[in-house]
């Protein structure tokens, strides 16, 4: 008798900055999709007395640490798009733990399917492995830096710096098994997620 329990149904949800990735995962749980979202997690993981702190304290200093104990983000960015091998140190910290606390995730999952939303999806082999159907939230990249700015503060130099570590919007594009338009509003979007939502449904019942 097997008791391993069957891989759940996964859609990998991805997109660049600024595109509408989180408003799109938003609405699928709404509808009732299980979401594993590797921003959250890596979040959590940088807290106060997030399991990632004593590593990334070790590797950087107590200048990348905030005084309520959590990452200094801000100075981590600065730290990151001006010396490589730090972006390089930090990613190896948190990679592994965030690939493995999102698979436990998955894993866990008791809805129908479960939506993985990871920024770098296209870019990362091992997070595309394990997904059914890629998704694609697009939107042009002018929008991209607009929206960034809006909400962040940040200036344009700043947002393109981030847009250049990303894929391109043509490979996310070639990646995509399905595309959410998210050029025009947020009921737009908010149709194109429920009708993919039924998609969804159907396909990981007959899996």
């Amino acid at each position: 008798m097997n008791d391993i329990a069957p891989r759940p149904y996964i859609i990998g949800l991805t997109g660049g900055i600024g595109s509408g990735k989180s408003a799109a995962a938003a609405h699928f749980a709404r509808l009732g999709a299980e979401v594993v979202d590797t921003d959250l997690i890596a979040h959590g993981l940088t807290a106060p007395g997030g399991a990632a702190m004593d590593a990334i304290q070790r590797a950087f200093g107590t200048s990348m640490i905030a005084a309520d104990g959590s990452l200094d983000r801000a100075a981590m960015r600065a730290r990151v798009f001006s010396h490589p091998e730090a972006k390089r140190q930090l990613e190896a910290i948190l990679h592994p733990m965030i690939r493995d606390e999102s698979a436990r995730q998955c894993h866990a999952a008791t809805a129908p399917y479960v939506i993985l939303a990871v920024p770098l999806l296209v870019e990362s082999g091992s997070y595309r492995e394990r997904c059914d159907r890629i998704c694609v939230v697009d939107c042009p990249e002018h929008l991209q830096l607009e929206r960034v700015r809006t909400r962040s503060g940040l200036d344009e130099a700043q947002v393109r710096a981030i847009m250049a570590t990303q894929a391109s919007r043509e490979a996310r594009l070639a990646a995509a098994d399905d595309v959410i338009d998210n050029s025009t509003s947020l009921e737009a979007l908010k149709q194109q997620v429920a009708s993919l939502h039924a998609r969804y449904l159907a396909a990981s019942r007959t899996r």
